[in-house]
Parts: structure tokens; C-alpha cells; sequence
């Protein structure tokens, strides 16, 4: 069982509203920086699956629109390794111990908030043979720590040059990704821990209410802009995580 006090349920449920607020303006991001914050007072291999399942729901409600523009040939060839790097990860999050977790998943952040934060983004095209690592990386990551969309992401940026066709690909792979990360995590018991249907139940009205007022936002800042802000968030939510890491 775990225990909570009023004061980290608080704390939950704001970091929740406002990881799918940013998923509601941005259309990524939930995991990034939710996981990272609810791991310092909760078990990252309950965090993980908790964050999944929302995940999934959201992707569901943000690609109702999208189908039409999934580029599927792009997604299938992601997915044979990513089911080997999702089996993989699955294995390290159950039986490595909490501090290696804690670094590896801050550095990861931080790499990726930093990549946000100065818009590092290549317009190089990639041939299809980047399907293989992109797979298993991102399948890896996904597994471990929730957040493997990145990998993936940088992959289909440099295959599709259409915005709409790489948001649609995109919400479509998220869904097959968190479908098949489900069944794994499923299959290696974490989504049947105690307490876990009691989170999801309690998380989902806030996904839902930071998706809805996500969408109904209108930041009077540009795209790199919120970007730029993400990247902070994230190297700083990362920053903790190390700093946790070395006073256990």
C-alpha cells in the first residue's frame, strides 16, 4: 500500500493538472514532466504505469481528429524493436535498484529539456534503417521511465516535413506505443500493484480538465517560445531528480 499525506495528494494532483495542461497546449510533454516530478515522493515503478495509462487515454482524446493523416508505413517499421526495447525495459524498471533509476531517468530529462530549451532541431532527412534504433530506444525508455516518445519524435521529424501528417503519426504511434506498453507492463504484473486503479480513477478528471483548458489556452508567445519554456521545466525538474538521487 502506499501512504500519502493531504499535503503530497495536493502536490500529485497539481503536478497532474498541469503536465496535461502542457499536453493540451503542446500536444506532448505529459510524461516528461510528470514522471520526473511524482518520482520524489512516489516509486518510480508505480509512477511509470500510473503515467501510461493516462498517456493512453490522452492520446485517444488528442487523436480523435487525426486519424486521417497517420502515415502508418512509417509507424510499422518502428515496431518490431520497439516490442524488444519495451520487453528490456520492463525487466531493468523491476529489478534495478531506485538510485541508478532516479540519475538515468534525470539525465534523460535533462538531455532532452536542453535539446527544447535552444530548439536543436536538424532538417537533414533519415533513411528507414534509423527505424531500428529509434525503435529500441524509444521503446526502451518508454518501458523504464514513461517517456519514450522523444526518440521517436526527432525520428519522424526528419521523415515527414508535414506538419499535420507528422502530428497525426505521431498520435497514432503514441497510441500503438502505450497499447503494447500496457500489455508488457500488464504481463510483468505493474499494473496490478495495489492502489494503482485507485490513482488512475482519481488522475482521470484531472487529465481531462488539463486537456480542456489546455486546448482552450491562447499563449500569446510562439512555438519556440513554448518550447523554450518546456526546455526549462524539464532541466529543472530534471536537476531535482539528480539532486534526490545523491542525498538518498
Amino acid at each position: 500500500m502506499i501512504h500519502m499525506s493531504p499535503e503530497i495528494y495536493l502536490a500529485a494532483f497539481l503536478i497532474l493538472l498541469f503536465a496535461y495542461l502542457i499536453r493540451g497546449i503542446t500536444g506532448f510533454g505529459s510524461g516528461l514532466i510528470a514522471i520526473p516530478l511524482l518520482a520524489h515522493f512516489l516509486p518510480l515503478p508505480f509512477v511509470v504505469p500510473m503515467v501510461l495509462i493516462l498517456d493512453f487515454v490522452a492520446s485517444i482524446v488528442l487523436s480523435r481528429h487525426t486519424h486521417l493523416q497517420v502515415r502508418w508505413k512509417e509507424i510499422w517499421v518502428l515496431l518490431p524493436t520497439s516490442i524488444v526495447g519495451m520487453l528490456i525495459g520492463a525487466v531493468l524498471l523491476v529489478n534495478l535498484p531506485r538510485e541508478p533509476l532516479l540519475v538515468a531517468l534525470g539525465l534523460f530529462v535533462i538531455f532532452f529539456g536542453v535539446r527544447y530549451l535552444f530548439n536543436v532541431q536538424g532538417e537533414k532527412p533519415v533513411t528507414r534503417w534509423w527505424s531500428l534504433p529509434t525503435g529500441l530506444s524509444g521503446g526502451l525508455i518508454g518501458a523504464m521511465f514513461g517517456t519514450g516518445g522523444p526518440p521517436y519524435v526527432v525520428y519522424l521529424s526528419h521523415r515527414l516535413h508535414d506538419k499535420t501528417q507528422l502530428r497525426g503519426t505521431l498520435s497514432g504511434l503514441f497510441m500503438l506505443d502505450g497499447a503494447l506498453r500496457i500489455v508488457t507492463f500488464l504481463f510483468m504484473g505493474l499494473l496490478l500493484q495495489s492502489d494503482m486503479l485507485k490513482a488512475v480513477i482519481l488522475s482521470l478528471p484531472l487529465m481531462g480538465l488539463g486537456l480542456y483548458l489546455g486546448n482552450r489556452v491562447h499563449l500569446g508567445i510562439s512555438r519556440n517560445q513554448q518550447l523554450a519554456l518546456i526546455g526549462v521545466l524539464l532541466v529543472v525538474s530534471g536537476g531535482s531528480l539528480l539532486w534526490k538521487a545523491w542525498n538518498l
